[in-house]
């Protein structure tokens, strides 16, 4: 049974001492593959390297909505760059946040639309970061489908069955992390037994929310995406082994894997 953990943070510094002891695990739970998912640009260069070192890392690279106030003049120029690395196989993590006050909301604005382009220029996934601000985001996923075609993730989704419905009919896939397993998701789970299953994908976030029954255990790290797998298995009403296939599928199929 093969796992595919479509975002993580493995470039973070939680992550310097034990890499290796967190990638070992993940091979052992059977996550065939993952992705390090940049939020500066400086991480994103790390999550490069770490797909170079690594062969079964991948990389996406982008600015997070809540570092773009923090960016270099060149920084935007560097993730441009960075992205025809190898092992990079989407732009992001881009979006935005209404819940954290760290940048102008219009700045959030220019940057997700920045990297939205870059994904319709370059045919590359875009990963969607979502906080607080669900409006905000369809009204940008609308005005760029316009443009032209959208292919990407709405990472650790959080709304409801009628935003996922329009967010797959626009051409993104809907990944669910840990929170869906909490015991107060109810409303999430419901949303997640109506995903299309050619649209659904699974993560950890790592290193954050960490799935039950591992929540205490900090950090959360890739071998914990089963347990998310087993949550959404079971409220869909599939076998583990098929939904573990699946969201795989999905993901090769979207980072155009061979």
């Amino acid at each position: 049974m093969n796992f595919f953990d479509t975002h993580t943070h493995l470039d973070q510094e939680e992550f310097d001492e034990i890499r290796p002891e967190i990638l070992k695990r993940a091979q052992d739970a059977g996550v065939t593959q993952l992705v390090a998912v940049g939020t500066t640009a400086l991480a994103s260069e790390k999550c490069v390297s770490l797909a170079k070192e690594h062969a079964n890392v991948l990389a996406a690279v982008g600015i997070q909505p809540n570092y773009v106030a923090e960016a270099a003049p060149d920084d935007w120029d560097a993730i441009v760059r960075l992205t025809s690395g190898p092992g990079v196989v989407a732009i992001g993590e881009t979006g935005l946040d209404r819940y954290w006050d760290y940048a102008p909301f219009e700045l959030q604005q220019d940057y997700f639309d920045r990297h939205i382009r870059l994904s319709q220029q370059l045919d590359l996934p875009f990963v969607v970061h979502m906080r607080d601000c669900d409006a905000d985001i369809m009204m940008m996923l609308r005005e760029a489908q316009t443009r032209g075609p959208l292919r990407g993730i709405m990472h650790s989704f959080t709304g409801d069955a009628a935003m996922a419905a329009e967010c797959v009919e626009l051409g993104m896939h809907i990944s669910f992390a840990g929170m869906v397993t909490y015991k107060k998701s109810q409303s999430l789970r419901e949303c997640a037994a109506t995903i299309p299953a050619e649209r659904l994908l699974i993560e950890t976030d790592a290193p954050y929310l960490s799935p039950e029954p591992v929540r205490s255990k900090k950090p959360n790290e890739p071998a914990h995406v089963i347990h998310t797998a087993e949550c959404l298995a079971k409220v869909r009403g599939v076998s583990l082994t098929e939904l573990a296939e699946k969201t795989t599928k999905n993901a090769r199929d979207l980072f155009r894997l061979r």
